[in-house]
């Protein structure tokens, strides 16, 4: 097994790195909200001799910590928020700590503190060597909602970087060369005239009438996009009464695909779809651009290398207490049956072996896509939770809360230290993932898909 400088200092700040974690999991805060994280997460790295700055990119919540001089400059994207409406103990019942609160259902309390401890690693090693580099983390707000790195990248963040690493929990140990969809999010809002429906309907112009036939619009258009476009909606507000004509009415969408060229071209033919709606119901449109990110681009060269480290570090051991939590928690999945099929459960409820590196596309999408698309940057997944774990739900806060958790942060945060000391012996692997990446890129740069006019959102009180 492959013990390093950098993975020794990983168990050496265990207690740091599990009570930073272990904090910001009973204290969950929602996307541009993570005040208490980002600030204890600062301290960490203050402490450990960082040069720090928070606020980073005019986000308020976002961070910026470094540590060593020269090249390769390697950051670590470490990520905070929780989910709303995922509260939950740690318990193998559904038990929320309090009702219809947020909580870590996606495990981010495990996510921004395996980057930490990946950034400690590296740089003890760097420290004990002498050798040249630069550790650079970057705490980054609001991945829930797909715009904290697109808006820090507009302000010009990750530039710095020759490349970047970023983690997340998972049911298991992988890496994928795939792709995820990117996104664009925005809310239609229709404006009409409110009349009585019953006895004067005639002067009314119905908001609803218009989200409702954008929806029709819409419906219709998903036969002549791409196959890898996704559309999807939700109304925000509809009326308030049958009895009322609606003069206020808003619907949200998303559009998916896996290049942001399909993104643009359906999304601007949604618009129309909209504009389209308006006309035939004499409302007033409006469009809030909530913002966008980019489909995933993993490169081969660098995943590849962080594989083979991944495979010569040793995986967590789960005590009988933890496999026992897991195979309830699995047991009262509604994916059990599925899963149960498949036969990954016949080695145990918890993953024990590194999978093999796939090219699997998923149809989810994460703002790190927008890092992949400045800079080399490899996603790195370790096992976090039990394997019948749905996405986003409160088995995977459950075990975010425990120990399952934290050794799989621990040992993220120890692969991607190792492979990063890896690119510092040998400058060439950086040269050769930069080469990939500009073929990768075809000749294209970068152009950030939140306009300037969009807002950086504020935290809220």
């Amino acid at each position: 097994m492959l013990e390093t400088i950098a993975t020794k200092a990983v168990e050496q700040n265990e207690a740091v790195l599990t009570d930073l974690a272990k904090k910001i999991w009973d204290c969950p805060e929602t996307a541009f909200n993570e005040v208490k994280a980002c600030e204890w997460t600062a301290q960490v790295l203050r402490d450990a001799g960082f040069q720090v700055e928070v606020g980073c990119a005019n986000l308020p919540t976002a961070i910026r910590a470094t540590w060593g001089k020269g090249h390769p400059v390697i950051g670590f994207l470490g990520e905070y928020d929780a989910l709303p409406g995922l509260s939950q103990k740690v318990s193998t019942e559904k038990e929320p700590v309090t009702p219809g609160a947020a909580g870590q259902g996606c495990g981010h309390n495990l996510l921004g503190v395996a980057c930490v401890g990946a950034a400690l690693g590296m740089k003890a090693e760097l420290e004990a060597t002498g050798k040249e580099g630069t550790v650079v983390f970057y705490g980054c707000p609001a991945e829930e909602v797909l715009t904290g790195k697109a808006f820090m990248a507009r302000e010009g963040a990750f530039t710095d970087l020759d490349v970047a690493f970023s983690w997340h929990g998972s049911s298991s140990n992988n890496l994928s060369v795939g792709t995820m969809t990117g996104l664009n999010s925005a809310i239609f809002h229709f404006t009409g005239v409110t009349a009585h429906a019953g006895g004067d309907p005639h002067n009314g112009r119905s908001a609803l009438d218009a989200c409702e036939l954008m929806s029709v619009g819409a419906n219709y258009l998903r036969e002549h996009v791409t196959s890898d476009v996704r559309i999807h909606y939700v109304y925000k507000e509809g009326g308030t009464a049958p009895n009322i004509v609606p003069d206020k009415a808003s619907v949200w969408y998303y559009v998916r695909a896996m290049s942001r060229q399909a993104i643009e071209d359906t999304y601007a033919r949604l618009v129309k779809v909209a504009e389209g709606a308006a006309h035939m119901t004499e409302t007033k449109l409006d469009v809030e651009f909530l913002g966008g990110c980019y489909n995933t681009l993993n490169p081969v060269m660098l995943t590849n290398l962080t594989h083979d480290v991944m495979e010569q570090i040793a995986m967590p051991q789960w005590t009988e207490e933890e496999k026992a939590f897991a195979k309830t928690l699995n047991e009262k999945s509604q994916q059990y049956e599925k899963v149960k099929a498949s036969g990954v459960l016949e080695n145990g409820p918890l993953c024990t072996f590194v999978e093999p590196v796939e090219k699997r596309d998923g149809y989810g999408s994460t703002d790190v896509g927008d890092v992949q698309h400045i800079v080399p940057c490899v996603q790195v997944m370790t096992a976090t939770c039990n394997l019948a774990a749905p996405g986003h739900s409160w088995q995977i806060t459950a075990c975010a809360g425990m120990s399952i958790g934290m050794k799989g942060m621990l040992y993220g945060a120890k692969v991607m230290a190792a492979t990063a000391m890896k690119l510092v012996d040998d400058p060439k692997l950086v040269e050769q993932a930069k080469e990939e990446f500009q073929q990768s890129m075809k000749g294209q740069s970068y152009k950030c898909p939140i306009p300037k006019e969009v807002p950086i959102p504020q935290p809220q009180k």
